[in-house]
């Protein structure tokens, strides 16, 4: 038994729904209702025509929608396609036929049988010879001006968000776009898609905290995967060329404006290339898409963003320099890096405490912040980059970039670790980082370490966050407006 406790309007609606059973006319019994237009083409083809010429058409129109609105004998049905008026004329239709017309709420989902027309105002309408109701609603839509405008209420009640707010709706349309764009891209790259496992048996792939399941039948822990990035690494070794992956990823760690626990990211990985290559993939990706959504310029977050100029691209020591003049080309020692880091009040864990992590906090303080036309930051210190390969000049830094717009980053890339010995030892002291508190340090991942031992060619990879991409691309600031069910607090349920 349903124990809630229900408004006036919703009681009404559900009395109706109990007459309507009564009378044999259950709207949920309905299976489906054949169309030949939907508001758009049916506007598309019928608006040329004149009053005149449509008082004497006949077509037959079927169609189907929501309706959002209705006053007396005319209303307004809504598709995924858009909306159309729709008019009952009273002396045309059996007496009950009109009460039952009378007797639909805003919401409520019907199919119309019916024939062109125009009003005086020359707007093209569906005349109504007969409908069905296809499905009762048995809550009430937000009011119309004021509708769903609590950014919460609306991540929460996506389906109601979509309703109501066609913007909603188009930022989602728009999304999907950009991932065929991203993928028809890709593959005109030459690169193969491919699909790998969401449960890892071992944490690598990234600096993140994991959730974390039990599979029943093998009595064991998995992790759900935070990167894709070595079982794609695996497919260069069997000898892939080019591969890249869409997918869902998930970190169990905070929420905020630009992080949801599982979010979809798209690594790729080429054979034979390097960094400078996942560079020029990138630009060209990014202004790909500017090119096909028709926006080479965009205004975001108060910048104006030209992605028809080439991208910045700078060292991460000299983007330091230039942000607060700390030269790091200067600093030797581990013991300096800290005092410096203690001089500008930046807090750093026991599993922090060497120049390559000063370096980066550094950077997170100073440097990103600076970087709001699309940049590359490249030259990364080799503890927080365990999978890339080191310089030839200088063993502590790595070749791996990061693709920074707005002071947010966009994208990760590496010339990938293929030395096995030496990802042994970077994983080995991933493990000594956690032993120091690092919860977000790789596990030891030996399989990935065999398929090293059999030969990975040299490799390009890079990553990147398609949510943000589609915040930047949507004009929106949080993330959850760019994902269909974000991630949310429990709500309280005040109908229990």
């Amino acid at each position: 038994m349903d124990n809630r406790k229900f408004n006036d309007q919703e009681i009404a609606r559900r009395n109706k729904l109990s007459e309507l059973k009564k009378n044999n006319q259950d709207p949920f019994a309905i299976e489906k209702f054949e169309r030949n237009f939907n508001t758009a083409s049916f506007k598309e083809k019928y608006s040329p025509f004149t009053k005149e010429e449509l008082h004497e058409n006949q077509d037959e129109i079927k169609i189907a929608g929501r309706i959002m609105a209705i006053r007396q004998t005319f209303g307004v049905i809504k598709d995924f396609f858009g909306s159309a008026q729709f008019y009952l004329n009273k002396k045309e239709v059996q007496p009950e036929e009109f009460a039952q017309f009378k007797n639909l709420d805003i919401g409520d989902i019907i199919g119309i049988y019916g024939t062109p027309m125009k009003t005086n105002t020359g707007e093209v309408t569906v005349k109504i010879k007969k409908f069905v109701l296809l499905s009762k609603s048995l809550r009430p839509l937000p009011e119309k001006y004021h509708g769903l405008v609590d950014e919460e209420a609306r991540a929460r009640h996506r389906y109601v968000d979509l309703i109501m707010n066609d913007e909603s709706k188009m930022t989602f349309v728009l999304r999907s776009k950009i991932v065929s764009i991203i993928r028809r891209f890709m593959e005109d790259k030459g690169y193969f898609e491919v699909e790998t496992p969401v449960l890892q048996p071992v944490l690598t792939g990234a600096a993140a905290r994991p959730f974390i399941t039990h599979h029943n039948a093998l009595n064991r822990e998995y992790y759900l995967r935070i990167a894709t990035e070595l079982p794609l690494k695996k497919l260069i070794v069997g000898g892939f060329d080019k591969v890249f992956e869409l997918g869902r990823i998930f970190r169990n760690e905070g929420m905020d404006a630009t992080h949801n626990p599982e979010f979809t990211t798209m690594e790729a990985y080429s054979a034979f290339e390097s960094l400078d290559d996942m560079m020029t993939l990138s630009e060209q990706l990014y202004q790909h898409i500017a090119k096909s959504l028709n926006k080479t310029t965009i205004e975001y977050k108060g910048v104006t963003i030209d992605f028809t100029k080439p991208f910045n691209r700078i060292s991460m020591i000299d983007c330091i320099k230039n942000a607060c003049g700390v030269d790091f080309n200067n600093i030797k020692t581990n013991e300096e890096a800290i005092a410096l880091a203690k001089e500008h009040n930046i807090t750093l864990e026991k599993h922090e405490q060497t120049l390559g992590h000063v370096i980066s906090k550094f950077f997170e303080e100073y440097g990103e912040a600076t970087c709001m036309q699309p940049t590359f930051v490249y030259d990364h210190p080799i503890e927080i980059s365990p999978l890339a390969k080191k310089c030839q000049n200088n063993k502590n830094i790595t070749r791996r970039f990061e693709l920074f717009i707005c002071g947010k980053e966009y994208a990760n890339a590496f010339s990938e670790l293929n030395d096995p010995i030496d990802q042994y030892e970077r994983f080995e002291e991933q493990l000594k980082e956690r032993e120091l508190g690092n919860s977000e340090a790789n596990d030891m991942d030996m399989d990935f370490i065999e398929a090293l031992e059999y030969g990975l060619p040299p490799t390009g990879g890079v990553g990147y966050g398609i949510d943000r991409l589609c915040m930047l691309f949507t004009n929106k600031e949080t993330i959850r407006d760019v994902l269909l069910f974000p991630h949310m607090k429990d709500e309280t349920n005040n109908n229990e």
